[in-house]
């Protein structure tokens, strides 16, 4: 009269091992659930006797217990309405046990009993031991692609009632064939009109994996630009490819066709953003943020200083470490969030930037809308780019500029080279690597005395330049050894100033 039935919960992006032990006895008829469920899972008593009823099978008049292993860790979702099914079967007798040797159930069950796709179920399968996983038809992909065992969709609890009881029905065919996971082209980079140093700081930022703000007034396509990015970036590899799958999944996000997510994501959340939903947590299951979904890819923030300004330096430290560790007083976990932040905002609260005629902002008002971006999530920019509307001539004459397939390809080089060179892009170079690849010549060397001489340019701002100005000489055809006086200057033309200062004043 007893079962203990292996399946998994997800907290963060990462699945947990859950064994749901069932015991049928007697007393007083009853469904009690212990072991620290949320209300998803206590309401599973409704979902699972009904979907147990209408697959023909018995439900016990009798007292049945549910405790969910390990009891110390607060389990949610209502993944383990299948597990909880399955034991209970098999409790009563109407499932042998020996039938269930070695294998893990996740899933949801309808009312009808009908097996529902539960989000994260690839961290979930990750984690399973178990010969074989039984889940949803709706999550076999993606739980084929992570998990070592067999994978048995099914689409009704009725369906593995013929498998496990005495019937010993085969399994029922569904497909698991891995379909081309392609999501379409990118937008074009051709479409840019004009903006030669923004399409040129946009190059550089894919080519080096620099954190990039564009600023200049509305119409100057600034959000352009930045939709264009993820199209100059490279495919990810296998293990990457695995890792922001598993965080899509656990966030609920609908994978690709093939279960994989193999490009770049790409991030756009509104400025109205919450903290949680920006950096995760926020329930029980402290499910992925933006920062975690953009993982691999690019957080696109607009508007920079209308987010709120908790969630602006919250994502400072991720930024830095490449993760986020979100608390609660129960738990925490630690999730994966090395993006590429993209961003950008108004030269002014009007957003003209001083335009004789069309701008009335003042210089303490600019500081003001200006400040409320902090200056040290600012000077983690290592591209800062003033975007002017591009001109007349340039809209009307119909002349496009370079393809997003000639610009990725010279990206792809660049990288190609990085990588031979330190294992590495070159945004994630340390003060000590820069030394070793991108030492400098004597007139670089000035260029860079003189700017700090000046006060404009700090001890972090240095090595970011050199960080800058080595990806500008590694897209060249014959990359040099060492960082000239042309590279120096235009990563420095890179690094404007933002606030009431005139454009092109470095800043540090």
């Amino acid at each position: 009269m007893f079962a203990a039935i292996p399946s998994a919960v997800i907290l963060g992006a990462r699945g947990h091992p859950v064994t749901v032990e069932v015991h049928v006895g007697s007393g007083l008829p009853g469904f009690h659930v212990v072991g620290l469920p949320d209300e998803s899972i206590r309401e599973s008593r409704d979902r699972v006797r009904a979907a147990v009823m209408s697959s023909e099978a018995k439900w016990p008049n009798d007292k049945i217990t549910v405790n969910l292993a390990p009891s110390q860790q607060r389990k949610s979702g209502s993944g383990l309405d299948l597990a909880i099914a399955i034991g209970v079967l098999v409790a009563s007798e109407q499932i042998p046990l020996d039938a269930v040797h070695d294998m893990a159930f996740i899933g949801e069950l309808g009312l009808d009993g009908s097996t529902r796709a539960v989000p994260g179920v690839a961290p979930m399968a990750g984690v399973s031991t178990a010969g074989e996983l039984v889940v949803p038809v709706a999550n076999g992909h993606e739980a084929w692609i992570v998990c070592e065992g067999q994978v048995r969709p099914v689409a009704h609890l009725r369906e593995l009632i013929a498998v496990l009881g005495e019937e010993r029905a085969p399994w029922p065919d569904h497909d698991l064939t891995v379909a081309d996971s392609d999501d379409g082209p990118h937008p074009d980079l051709a479409d840019v009109v004009g903006q030669p140093l923004a399409r040129r700081a946009l190059e550089i930022a894919a080519a080096g994996g620099h954190h990039c703000l564009f600023v200049g007034p509305p119409g100057s396509g600034k959000t352009m630009l930045a939709a264009r990015l993820p199209g100059l970036l490279p495919d990810l590899d296998r293990e990457q490819a695995l890792e922001v799958t598993m965080i899509h999944s656990a966030a609920g996000i609908p994978l690709p066709p093939g279960g994989l997510v193999t490009h770049p994501p790409y991030r756009s959340p509104h400025h109205t953003s919450s903290e949680a939903s920006i950096v995760g947590g926020g329930s029980h299951s402290l499910r992925p943020g933006e920062i975690s979904i953009a993982h691999c890819g690019i957080l696109f923030m607009d508007e920079l200083p209308e987010y709120h300004p908790r969630v602006i330096d919250t994502i400072r430290q991720p930024l830095e470490e490449g993760e986020v560790r979100v608390s609660r007083a129960a738990h925490h976990t630690t999730i994966p969030s090395r993006f590429q932040l993209v961003a950008a905002m108004n030269p002014c609260p009007c957003g003209e930037g001083g335009r004789p005629g069309g701008c009335d902002c003042g210089e303490a008002r600019v500081a003001r809308y200006a400040g409320r971006v902090s200056g040290p999530l600012l000077d983690r920019f290592d591209l800062r780019v003033r975007v002017h509307r591009p001109d007349v001539d340039d809209l009307l004459s119909g002349e496009r500029g370079e393809s997003t397939a000639v610009v990725a390809e010279r990206v792809r080089a660049a990288r190609w080279r990085a990588e031979q060179r330190q294992g590495a892009v070159n945004a994630d170079l340390s003060p000590l690597e820069l030394d070793s690849v991108a030492p400098l010549a004597p007139d670089a060397l000035a260029v860079l005395r003189f700017e700090m001489d000046k006060g404009r340019l700090s001890g972090r701002g240095y090595h970011r330049i050199r960080r800058v100005a080595r990806t500008i000489a590694d897209l060249d055809d014959d990359p040099p050894d060492v960082i000239g006086e042309e590279a120096i200057t235009l990563a420095l033309d890179m690094r404007a100033s933002i606030g009431p200062l005139r454009a092109g004043t470095v800043a540090a």
